[in-house]
């Protein structure tokens, strides 16, 4: 089950700089020009989570492997890119394919690194970027009405919702706010994802500052938490040029410099997490003297569809998942202790996952 969160923003705001530090390669080229990057660069980044490796030194396991999350480098956007500007088209055709929005913004002032506008102001830049993406929407959902309104008049059901969800969104972006403002019913969701609208997407701010201001943040930072306050969004406040830094360093070089900065994690740890957070996502654990693993799903789902991103035979066979939380897992010593204390249980088909649930699964082949 791969979760796929683009980096986008206006050119020269650092992305391709943090895309780097995030997956500790040089792979997107980082350079002060506009359209640096054209096409997409993408790197799998290892979830941050410390009850993986405890695990792992509790059941001796040879193998430590952490939960994944997919992070791709998407091109400057400028204003126009709804109109094709910039190549336009085909950076919102990259985001499109992603699950949610890493939105960098420049808060950092330097005269060695230009801004497209000659200006830093990283409420403005958003508000580009938005627009941009909502001006987008509503010419995708002009072409997909007029393209539904026969089946529609045909009484097809699939139509005629996704028409209503069409219009509901309509009514809110010509408002002048993005799609995820729309209040969805339950048993509009599928049918609402399915419609791929860039402004209803999550959303993370990303507040990109100088180094002397990564551990609290400055006046731009602190104006972009106020919006995305407002919008019900989430921030970070993260320095790419140190994050790039530490990327280069061994670990133990890496949590001195931290520490000499004043940090008492990378930014780019927080920031995962945010991601994580940002897309409802948990992780549960199979732990084993071969293996410790975190495996990723969202908030919510059941023992069946969770084994089922290990092997689709796990989820088809499932008889039952043997499921120790964490807490008991660690506390108690091991799986046998847990065991032994009565603190194993025997989940069934309507179990839903708690975060953090160690499970062995038992299924038919």
């Amino acid at each position: 089950m791969g979760f796929r969160m683009g980096i986008v923003g206006l050119p020269n705001v650092g992305k391709s700089t943090l895309f780097n530090a995030l997956t500790k390669t040089a792979a997107a080229q980082a350079a002060n020009f506009p359209f640096c990057t054209i096409e997409p660069n993408v790197g799998d980044v290892a979830v941050p989570d410390a009850r993986l490796h405890t695990l792992a030194g509790m059941a001796k396991s040879k193998q430590t492997i952490p939960a994944r999350m997919t992070f791709v480098d998407i091109a400057g956007l400028v204003k126009g890119a709804s109109k094709g500007e910039g190549l336009g088209n085909q950076f919102l055709a990259n985001i499109r394919e992603t699950d949610a929005i890493a939105h960098v913004l420049r808060c950092f002032e330097d005269g060695d690194v230009t801004h497209v506008d000659g200006r830093v102001d990283p409420v403005a830049d958003a508000e580009v970027i938005e627009t941009e993406l909502m001006i987008a929407d509503m010419e995708s959902i002009e072409k997909r009405l007029q393209g539904l309104s026969r089946k529609v008049r045909g009484g097809d059901k699939e139509a005629v919702q996704q028409e209503r969800l069409l219009r509901d969104a309509l009514a809110v972006l010509e408002d002048g706010r993005p799609a995820r403002a729309v209040d969805v019913a339950d048993e509009d969701r599928r049918a609402w994802g399915m419609l791929q609208l860039l402004t209803a997407k999550p959303i993370l701010y990303v507040c990109n500052v100088d180094e002397g201001s990564a551990a609290e943040g400055n006046a731009h930072s602190r104006a972009v938490a106020d919006m995305a306050a407002a919008q019900g969004a989430a921030h970070v406040v993260i320095s790419a040029a140190i994050e790039e830094e530490i990327a280069q360093l061994p670990d133990d070089e890496a949590a001195e410099f931290l520490e000499e900065m004043g940090l008492a994690e990378p930014g780019l740890d927080r920031l995962i997490r945010a991601g994580y957070d940002l897309l409802a996502l948990e992780t549960y654990f199979t732990v084993g003297p071969k293996e410790a693993r975190a495996w990723t799903i969202r908030r919510g789902t059941t023992a069946p569809k969770a084994a089922g991103v290990i092997h689709g035979d796990f989820e088809k066979g499932f008889i039952r998942a043997e499921t120790i939380s964490y807490d008991d897992f660690v506390t108690l010593g091991g799986e046998a202790q847990a065991k032994e204390a009565g603190r194993m249980r025997a989940e069934g088909k309507g179990y839903t996952v708690k975060d953090g649930d160690v499970l062995h699964f038992l299924f038919n082949t």
